[in-house]
């Protein structure tokens, strides 16, 4: 065998190798977007922590190092009204940190949310025209996903349900990441809100697969080759891998969350709401311990956030990662140390070798 042999995924998306690399808002660089896709993987943009003219920027500078196809990535959730009561309950929780770090628990915060994808984001894919537009939490309205499908853009969203693929399926999606419980970051859910029930990925892709007839991408748990190799055998067709990137000198994380990752065990990640107000996974810290993990008094995504801005900073100053969303998926601990190029091909010829050897025995 000198080739992947499942290529749904690879001729749906135009790219070389079945590996790509997750859209992590705030983590990913332009270079890490441009390393990927030059190895031949899918590079891909996350746009929530960016506005309408640092999205347009981001795209000018990676169009301009690549003409690798490139996924943008945006999150479909909706804008909560704001709640000054739940606000104010969950400033009283963090008030005793504020006056530990010598700050002051009353003084104002700045908005600290995600941006979900809107007119003007449609705006900015119609424009550029990416080859994939990739949703998290869903889809947005329909009226918006026509457009970006009138560009001739490939549409990818998260799952993490049988149910959540289904859904995607029905509603126009061209491929669906399946994404296991062992994920980092955000989980992708948005039929259910019930942490307890959430699937791994071993027990989830195959499911996925057998329900859908649109290729599937396995997320969650997935760092070296063997996880590769072993998403292809459940019936993906690709992978999608987030930690594993995030030890690529193209990341962007505080020196906190790299020295988290160091040390990061199958044991120590856990799911919780305390820093952004929706499920997420992160190596366990203080605030998670002793608010959490998942926290009733945490206002919705993405409000929770703004209030930790102020101490996750004068933490950090300090060597600290007391309040720092440390993002890491159970497998952290497989991961190569690679440049993003390398990684892409490393993960892409480990697996390979995996299934011939397999294959062989």
């Amino acid at each position: 065998m000198t080739r992947w042999p499942d290529r749904r995924i690879l001729d749906l998306l135009g790219i070389e190798i079945p590996i790509i690399q997750a859209p992590m808002a705030g983590s990913t660089t332009n270079e890490m977007v441009v390393a990927a896709a030059q190895a031949g993987g899918l590079g891909s943009l996350p746009s929530a922590l960016l506005s309408v003219d640092q999205l347009k920027a981001a795209l000018t500078s990676i169009r301009n190092s690549t003409k690798a196809p490139l996924n943008v990535n945006f999150f479909a959730h909706h804008t909560p009204p704001f709640d000054p009561a739940a606000q104010m309950r969950w400033r009283a929780l963090l008030a005793p940190y504020y006056v530990e770090c010598g700050l002051d628990p009353a003084a104002p915060v700045a908005g600290a949310g995600r941006a979900p994808f809107d007119s003007a984001f449609c705006e900015v894919v119609e424009e550029f025209k990416p080859e994939i537009v990739s949703f998290h939490f869903g889809l947005p309205e329909k009226s918006l996903v026509q457009r970006v499908k009138a560009t001739s853009a490939k549409i990818i969203s998260s799952a993490t349900t049988v149910a959540e693929a289904v859904w995607s399926e029905v509603n126009g999606v061209d491929a669906v990441v399946a994404m296991g419980f062992e994920a980092g970051g955000h989980r992708g859910n948005f039929l259910t809100h019930d942490m307890f029930t959430q699937v791994g990925t071993m027990a989830l892709v195959p499911q996925v697969v057998d329900a859908v007839n649109i290729p599937v991408i396995a997320a969650g748990g997935i760092a070296d080759g063997r996880g590769v190799a072993a998403a292809l055998m459940l019936g993906a067709s690709a992978v999608q891998i987030g930690t594993a990137y995030l030890f690529c000198p193209e990341a962007k994380i505080p020196a906190v969350h790299a020295q988290a990752l160091g040390d990061a065990r199958d044991d120590n990640t856990a799911i919780t709401n305390v820093f952004t107000g929706r499920p997420a996974r992160s190596v366990v810290n203080r605030i998670m311990r002793e608010l959490g993990p998942l926290s009733e008094s945490a206002p919705p995504f993405p409000t929770a956030a703004a209030a930790l801005v102020a101490l996750k900073v004068k933490a950090e100053e300090a060597s600290r990662n007391d309040f720092t969303n440390l993002w890491s998926g159970q497998a952290a601990k497989l991961a190569p140390r690679l440049s993003a190029g390398d990684l892409t091909r490393r993960l892409y010829q480990d697996a390979l070798k995996v299934i011939e050897g397999r294959t062989q025995a």
